[in-house]
């Protein structure tokens, strides 16, 4: 069976990807320009969303090179986070796709988190 480490690090790269497939349908769709007519972005949102999406990214690498006490608590809380953080934002994306995505994040943020608990 593969290390922790590297299944750990393959789920965060899978989440990254769901995330950016829903940012480019949502904008190939013309999804986005219709969310943002409704609420203008201004730089202050941009550097929240790049914040935001670059945790997933540090957690690709933090899974591989924290100690693996730290690693495990820290996929866990992140993964916990992500799924709120989701789950909350949800009812504001308009198109059955986003939130078909959205949700295979939470699946795969809750296989983050079982295979952490159970890495002992």
């Amino acid at each position: 069976m593969l290390n922790k480490r590297i299944i750990l690090s393959a789920i965060w790269v899978s989440v990254m990807l769901i995330y950016l497939l829903g940012d480019v349908l949502r904008i190939y769709s013309g999804d986005f320009a219709r969310m943002s007519a409704n609420e203008p972005y201004d730089g202050a949102k941009w550097i929240a969303a790049a914040v935001l999406m670059l945790i997933p990214i540090l957690m690709i690498v933090l899974s591989l090179v924290l100690p693996q006490r730290v690693a495990r608590w820290s996929n866990i809380l992140v993964a916990v986070g992500f799924m709120l953080f989701v789950l909350a934002d949800l009812g504001s994306y308009p198109s059955v796709y986003d939130r078909f995505l959205l949700l295979v994040s939470v699946i795969f943020n809750g296989v983050t988190i079982w295979y952490a608990w159970n890495w002992r």
